[in-house]
């Protein structure tokens, strides 16, 4: 059976299970409009996903086939992987920020083989051992992966701008560092509970009442920028805790009030953790011997292959960061590259 809530004035969530994840479900919300329900996110691509978001919607008094349309608050699977079953049943659009539709086109055009090399290549260079490398360079991702082909959005989600919900005034904030293109959405209404602040906030992942969202590197193997989406999340934290609305409506776990006081949170807990980096960093490190060392929520010989790779990733945007602060340092000369605090 479906788990639906009801959050009052025309806004309404369905758990949509995400199948051998700890995080258990992603929060789909479904907003009526004059056109017909609009939801926001739709699920991970698995038959079983699929028959909860049907159930769900028919628990809304809707089904696939009267979705409007579809805002993707960003890239990943969990989020945007039943988009294209919802337009196949409905014919809805899909939008979604520029910056995570070129993820996606990337994604639809780039050879599988591609992509684990350019893995590979970045595992290396991170200092990562040819043990952890190996199954990278021999890897051939099957074509009916899902979320290896996601569907392709038909509109762009403009910051600042109101989204085409008719009825409604649905506001896109963007917010990268968890992904680049990643957009909260302010809801400009009174809260039907009259809670005091300004509206509500579809948060997405970029801020979840009890989880600290991961911060990666998200780059295209053709393109050198050296991003820093660390920073970038900070400042769109800041951005949010300054719109105070009355409510949160993130992707997992629950509703929650006090943004400002969450952002806090989260802006302390990215200082303390930088901080703790720079003692790790008396002496040089690659980003792996990094990672090995930092703080997870299990013991590095207890992280799964995949999410060694993310830990990685996260390690490398920390240390982009410091050097961006002029905190830390790469050593010159050093292969792998590795870094020193200042």
């Amino acid at each position: 059976m479906a788990q639906v809530y009801d959050h009052g004035g025309g806004v309404r969530s369905i758990e949509v299970p995400i199948p051998d994840n700890p995080l258990g479900h992603t929060l789909v919300y479904v907003v009526d409009t004059d056109r017909g329900p609009v939801l926001v996110d739709t699920g991970w691509d698995d038959p079983a996903s699929w028959d909860t978001l049907a159930e769900g919607l028919a628990a809304c008094g809707t089904a696939p086939a009267e979705i409007h349309g579809v805002v993707i608050t960003h890239h990943h699977p969990d989020h945007h992987g039943l988009s294209g079953k919802v337009r196949e049943a409905s014919g809805a659009w899909i939008a979604m920020h520029a910056a995570d539709a070129a993820i996606v086109r990337r994604t639809r055009a780039t050879r599988p083989e591609r992509w684990f090399s350019y893995m590979a290549d970045k595992l290396t260079a991170a200092g990562a051992p040819e043990a952890h490398v190996s199954p990278l360079r021999a890897a051939r991702r099957p074509r009916s992966l899902p979320g290896f082909s996601p569907a392709a959005p038909d509109r762009e989600i403009v910051p600042g701008e109101l989204l085409d919900l008719p009825g409604r005034r649905l506001r896109a904030i963007w917010t990268p560092g968890h992904t680049p293109g990643h957009v909260c959405l302010h809801l400009e209404e009174e809260h039907p509970a009259r809670l005091p602040g300004h509206g509500r906030l579809f948060s997405g992942d970029h801020l979840l009442p009890g989880i600290t969202p991961h911060i990666g590197l998200y780059e295209d193997p053709d393109d050198t920028t050296v991003t820093d989406p660390l920073g970038d999340y900070l400042a769109s934290l800041e951005r949010v805790g300054r719109l105070a609305p009355a409510e949160i409506l993130p992707a997992h776990q629950h509703a929650f009030t006090d943004a400002p006081a969450r952002v806090r949170e989260l802006l302390t807990h990215h200082e303390t953790r930088l901080t703790d980096l720079l003692t790790l960093l008396a002496a040089p490190l690659t980003p792996w011997q990094l990672a090995e060392r930092m703080e997870w929520n299990r013991p590095w010989d207890q992280i799964p292959y995949g999410s060694r790779n993310i830990a990685i990733a996260e390690a490398e945007a920390h240390l982009r960061r410091l050097v961006k602060l002029g905190r830390a340092e790469a050593v010159a000369g050093s292969e792998p590259v590795a870094y020193v605090a200042v």
